[in-house]
């Protein structure tokens, strides 16, 4: 019972930190002072949809483009995740407001047209930054999100005719505050943007930036009805103008951020209903792993171990009949047990060392591309926790082929991630898209694969194979025992479909925001939550793979090594039947290869949750038996 209320209290503590928005969150980026009419620089990002999943960049689209667009430095997260910050032509002043400026005029011909109307189809939205602040816009129900549209279509007629229009007005809207001190910070980042048809008096024939047009004031923009700016009528002239707003506002510099991680999460509710299911699930868990431990084999050992009781009382139990087996190898694939079994671990150990760098505040939002940066790092330098203990669970197998098991730790799972990365970077490199990394960001990805982390991986390995081999409690035959018929309860495939469903019920609440945050493109924040529920997903992996080994060798089934490992891996199988529900339910994407692209991410990270979950139940399951049979006397 110590142990359960020591556990809530630790949920609880963690919980508390991840309810407070901003008791942890410390911004990425160094505040920057403006003075009056100082030159303030807008940024362009990319364009990306729900639809598709394929970023593009801004200029792929026929915008007003300076004549030198320069491409701002980014880190690795910020390439691979297909942002290309570059120079915009909106011109900004601090504090000074600007109305009705001209950006540029196109002539847009039918191929520029088509890009258009296929990026108002695709609901394609837009991103600018501002000080490090993505735009944002406001709804009729005042609701902020992320970037704006492109444009709008409408149907009309009996016969449903489509007509699309551009947004091709923006009204720039910049929220200052002035601190105490005298300075001046961007608080707050959003447009209006609108789609209209500008005229203007005069020569009908050229338009300048000094044109002055009729129709940028409110009062002469049409609201439900009159003249939108359609772009699927024949080769026509756009104007695209902007105007700039300043507005004072009371939010201090270190809460600027608030707007965005408001919009962007859910009730808190949710969330603690999230984190109580989870815990819920680990108490009843450590409740019935508690009888068993505590009550059942206490019993079992104490009466298996007196010296009064005849030796044919010591065979009442299933689990004590094989103890001359358990800890036999198992004979299919060993070396690929343990290379799965060094990967996972690799992985856990880099998703313990994120997510604790995130409680600290490191990889913030406002560090763009810093989450993707530390996930990459740090599963580089892990590489030696992956060499060592694969060639510690090989050598225990008594493999030979340590060298080839040391290869196939380096390559087999950074190999197959990269296989499939490159596979659709192809695809995408064919369909134009900023998600397609450059040829110098792979070649940044290979460096780091054999150049760190391959080494820290034979690093690893030889420590590894120096170490003792990890002794047994009890010795073990020369001769396998006969394993006996076995219930229709116990076939492994069942047990994968128990073992892995408890885990990922644990964590499919808060899965959900993690894919909102990958899919929808919302920004997650709340480490705290996530953080505990890593915890959770550990302590009901563990807890699942103990008790259904301890069912498996009550039926006098030794063969417990793969069970234990798959039992609780299957949670990655679940994993990507939610990406398949996922999919239909809030993406319905569309097209092959959006298609494509998705389940060929969540392929990575249904397999990469496998090796993750598979590896805890293996260990769980190796420290149960050890104990167990630690505790037994057999002559």
């Amino acid at each position: 019972m110590k142990g359960v209320v020591a556990l809530y209290a630790v949920v609880c503590a963690f919980s508390t930190i991840a309810a407070g928005k901003h008791s942890y969150y410390l911004p990425g980026v160094q505040p920057h002072t403006f003075e009056n009419r100082d030159a303030v620089q807008l940024f362009v990002n990319k364009l990306t949809s729900t639809k598709t999943q394929m970023p593009f960049d801004y200029y792929s689209l026929p915008y007003c483009k300076p004549r030198r667009a320069k491409l701002q430095p980014g880190n690795l997260g910020q390439i691979l995740s297909g942002d290309r910050i570059e120079d915009s032509v909106y011109k900004m002043e601090f504090k000074v407001p600007k109305s009705c400026e001209v950006a540029c005029v196109k002539q847009l011909g039918k191929r520029e047209r088509l890009k258009f109307m296929s990026a108002v189809d695709e609901d394609y939205r837009v991103h600018w930054i501002l000080d490090s602040l993505p735009v944002g816009m406001s709804n009729k129900d005042d609701e902020f999100s992320r970037g704006f549209p492109v444009g709008f279509a409408t149907t009309t007629g009996a016969t449903k005719d489509k007509k699309r229009f551009l947004y091709n007005h923006v009204r720039i809207i910049a929220e200052y505050h002035d601190d105490e001190e005298g300075s001046s910070k961007i608080v707050g980042f959003r447009v209006e943007p609108k789609s209209i048809e500008h005229k203007w008096e005069g020569d009908q024939k050229t338009v300048t930036s000094n044109t002055v047009l009729s129709t940028c004031n409110d009062a002469e923009v049409p609201r439900n009805t009159g003249s939108y700016q359609q772009v699927d009528r024949g080769t026509e002239r756009v104007i695209f103008t902007y105007e700039v707003y300043w507005e004072k506002s009371d939010v201090e510099w270190m809460r600027r951020w608030d707007v965005y991680l408001s919009a962007n999460s859910s009730n808190e509710r949710v969330h603690w209903f999230s984190i109580s299911n989870s815990v819920l699930i680990v108490l009843f868990l450590t409740t019935v792993i508690g009888m068993i431990l505590l009550r059942t084999l206490r019993l079992e050992i104490a009466q298996y171990n007196d010296p009064s009781n005849l030796e044919e009382a010591k065979e009442e139990s299933g689990w004590k009949l094989v103890h001359g087996d358990v800890f036999r190898p198992p004979q299919t694939q060993p070396m690929l047990f343990s290379v799965f079994v060094g990967t996972g671990l690799q992985l856990l150990t880099m998703c313990f060392s994120t997510l604790t760098l995130a409680l600290l505040g490191l990889l913030s939002p406002a560090n763009r591309g810093s989450l993707i940066t530390a996930f990459i790092l740090l599963f580089v330098f892990m590489g030696s926790f992956a060499g060592y203990y694969s060639s510690v669970v090989y050598k225990m197998f008594r493999g030979l082929q340590w060298q080839f098991n040391t290869l196939m730790t380096a390559f087999l799972y950074p190999g197959l991630v990269f296989s499939i990365i490159i596979a659709l970077n192809l695809l995408l490199s064919i369909e134009g898209s900023s998600g397609a990394i450059p040829f110098s960001s792979l070649f940044t990805l290979l460096f780091l694969w054999f150049c760190v982390s391959v080494p820290l991986v034979f690093l690893g390995s030889y420590y590894g194979y120096r170490k003792e081999t990890i002794t047994f409690p009890v010795r073990t035959n020369q001769i396998p025992r006969a394993i006996p018929e076995q219930s229709w309860y116990m076939h492994p495939v069942l047990c994968w479909l128990i073992g892995g469903i408890l885990p990922f019920g644990a964590v499919s609440v808060e899965l959900s925001f993690v894919m909102s945050a990958l899919w929808l493109h919302h920004i997650y924040y709340i480490f705290g939550f996530l953080f505990v529920v890593l915890v959770v997903l550990i302590l009901t992996c563990a807890e699942v793979s103990m008790l259904l080994t301890y069912f498996q060798l009550c039926t006098e089934d030794y063969r417990w090594w793969w069970n234990s490992f798959l039992c609780t891996g299957a949670c990655g199988g679940y994993l990507m039947l939610y990406a398949v529900w996922y999919n239909i339910t809030e993406l319905e994407l569309e097209g092959f290869m959006p298609l494509l692209v998705y389940f060929g991410y969540m392929s990575i990270i249904s397999f990469t949750c496998f090796l993750l979950t598979g590896t805890i139940g293996y260990f769980a399951s190796l420290w149960f038996n050890l104990q167990i049979y630690g505790s037994i006397k057999v002559d």
